[in-house]
């Protein structure tokens, strides 16, 4: 019996393991080329799928690209969050928050263009999703600030520390196109100390938190 041909492997994965592998190809076509320049007929080729198994999983180009924003918003918050919630200390929070994120922009510098460098901001049908995952992360960071400030000033603060991780991973990106991932490692945990000293500046003259140093004592 003679051995069954990769594109026929390929067609027997199960129904969840295609659409993940899909969604693969799909986020390194649209980090590259941006959701307009990017074709369903293009990604289905990548994935070595023809466009009718491609449509089976996702109905429209719209569907897929808005599938991928919200999954790797997701990720991002799950990672940030947990980052900032393994610290006890507010200062270490902090710098756990930030490692989460740029550590995410070393590694996962596709999924970081994906809704942060390839203008889906900019675009009004996926406006709505960009914001919910900034909201999220903006939401999440506001809850870990210990301080005796009203909720309309912690959300502030919390889209501002959101901001500062954005812009700058985003800038750095621009900066060195030729790097693979953005950010190596050691390169993503000087920024996030950088990013870290430069917020806990502020934050620790809030009110309830004059008296906190960054070492807790």
């Amino acid at each position: 019996m003679s051995e069954p041909k990769i594109t026929e492997l390929k067609h027997r994965l199960p129904a969840a393991a295609r659409r993940t592998q899909l969604l693969d190809v799909a986020l390194d076509r649209f980090a590259v080329t941006g959701y307009h320049d990017t074709s369903m007929e293009e990604i289905a080729e990548a994935a070595g799928v023809t466009k009718p198994v491609l449509y089976q999983h996702f109905s429209s180009k719209r569907k897929l690209y808005l599938e991928l924003l919200e999954r790797v918003g997701q990720e991002l918050v799950t990672l940030v969050v947990a980052g900032a919630a393994a610290e006890e200390n507010p200062y270490q929070r902090l710098l756990g928050g930030f490692r989460a994120y740029l550590n995410f922009v070393c590694e996962r510098a596709n999924a970081f263009q994906l809704v942060f460098g390839t203008g889906a901001r900019r675009m009004e049908e996926f406006t709505e999703t960009v914001r919910q995952v900034e909201d999220a992360l903006a939401s999440n960071i506001a809850g870990f600030i210990d301080a005796d400030i009203d909720d309309t000033h912690r959300e502030l603060l919390g889209y501002a520390i959101v901001g500062l991780g954005e812009v700058a991973g985003r800038r750095w990106v621009q900066l060195h196109p030729d790097l693979g991932c953005g950010l190596d490692p050691g390169q993503a945990e000087v920024l996030a100390v950088r990013l870290a000293d430069l917020a806990w500046a502020g934050l620790r003259g809030l009110p309830g938190n004059a008296k906190k140093e960054a070492t807790g004592s």
